[in-house]
């Protein structure tokens, strides 16, 4: 389905298999209802909304690699059932039933219809074919009072099957206004940082060109090698103003400058483990040769510092008292940050849970930067953060 609800994967899983399940033995009910009849196959319309409409509408339902779109889908099914229904009252079936599968099926399809994210007009629409096909089911029977009895019984079914739609589409909705939000938040944090690091360049190139032009004529010599040094100045400040299209700047801001970005990862893991109240052990920080002497851009530095904390503050939540490895490396065009932790004491299932909107904003911030994050959980228990960062080019 193209829902992204709030669900575990295991979750997910029990809920397909319960769906399933639910498909199954309504079938089977079927089954077992036109099997009771003194003449199943009697009448064509007695056997199929049993064995062919109800398992063709039960199958579209479900969402396959192989699935046309959902209208196409919709359109089909209610377009069977209509059929059949219109069949039913010229060749009236020997079996005083419409189908309890069928009927599943297109209640399925008024909730998927109803919580689609599509045009409003356009799932109305869906929904309002859908609920005719169902209203319309009893008046296979023939019968005025099984057509009350059952339009009352569907009509309140039809009910609590949109209102589970709209409650969806409304939690969709809500989730992607999140999820603009929290990227419209990262771009303007990010805009903030590289705003105060292009400043940080420019007064270096300001008071080197002030420098060249006070010994110009007494040391002309002193002179190319301050121009260099310009030219690659200015050089990183286009650079990073280039990741600044299309990103405004808040004025209530507080400047962030780049730091040693060891120390800094440094601090941050000592302060994980007096946050989680574990000895210095619980979590460590490793960092090979290349990435000790890697050259990196300020930009690169607080993103790095930015996914490190992302990570601790996950395992912390998530992951109590988890032991945690935070590993820097590097090749020579990308720097790389790897955030690995085992599940936490008495874990039954891998820790980490669900990505949630700090890893959105996260994943942001890195493709801003033409880099790269994953998340996801390790075979054996545990979790893992992986960002890569491309490192600034050495100067000529």
């Amino acid at each position: 389905m193209d829902w992204h609800l709030p669900f575990t994967p295991a979750a997910r899983r029990l809920l397909t298999a319960s769906s399933l399940l639910a498909f199954a033995l309504t079938w089977l009910a079927d089954i077992a209802t036109l099997a009771s009849s003194s003449d199943p196959f009697g009448s064509p319309t007695t056997w199929l909304p049993i064995l062919v409409t109800g398992p063709l509408i039960g199958l579209a339902v479900l969402d396959t690699p192989w699935s046309p779109p959902l209208g196409r889908r919709v359109a089909i099914a209610v377009a069977a059932s209509l059929a059949l229904t219109a069949w039913s009252r010229i060749v009236p079936p020997t079996l005083h039933w419409w189908g309890a599968l069928e009927t599943l099926g297109l209640l399925c399809f008024a909730v998927r219809t109803t919580a689609h994210r599509t045009r409003p007009a356009t799932a109305a629409a869906w929904t309002v074919a859908v609920s005719a096909a169902v209203l319309l089911l009893p008046l296979r029977i023939g019968s005025g009072q099984v057509f009350i009895t059952g339009g009352y019984v569907l009509t309140f079914a039809l009910a609590v099957c949109i209102a589970i739609g709209c409650a969806v589409r409304a939690l969709e909705a809500r989730r992607e206004r999140t999820a603009r939000d929290v990227r419209q938040a990262e771009r303007l944090a990010l805009a903030r940082d590289l705003h105060d690091l292009i400043a940080h360049h420019m007064s270096g190139i300001i008071v080197q060109a002030h420098a060249g032009l006070a010994i110009h004529t007494s040391a002309p010599d002193q002179v190319e090698p301050i121009l260099r040094n310009i030219a690659h100045s200015g050089t990183e400040t286009l650079e990073s103003m280039r990741r600044l299209v299309r990103v405004l700047r808040e004025e209530n801001h507080t400047a962030v400058r780049p730091g040693d970005l060891l120390t800094e990862l440094a601090d941050l893991v000592s302060a994980h483990c007096a946050a989680t109240g574990q000895d210095t052990s619980t979590a460590t920080l490793e960092a090979s040769a290349a990435a000790r002497t890697a050259r990196l851009s300020p930009e690169v530095e607080i993103s790095a510092l930015r996914a490190v904390q992302e990570a601790l503050t996950n395992i912390r939540r998530h992951a109590p008292g988890a032991r945690t490895v935070v590993r820097l490396d590097a090749d020579p065009d990308w720097l790389l940050i790897t955030v690995t932790n085992t599940p936490p004491p008495g874990a039954a299932t891998p820790a980490g849970g669900r990505g949630g909107y700090g890893l959105l904003g996260l994943k942001e911030r890195m493709e801003a930067l033409d880099g790269t994050l994953h998340t996801g959980p390790l075979s054996g228990g545990g979790w893992q953060l992986t960002a890569a960062l491309p490192l600034t080019a050495p100067p000529a």
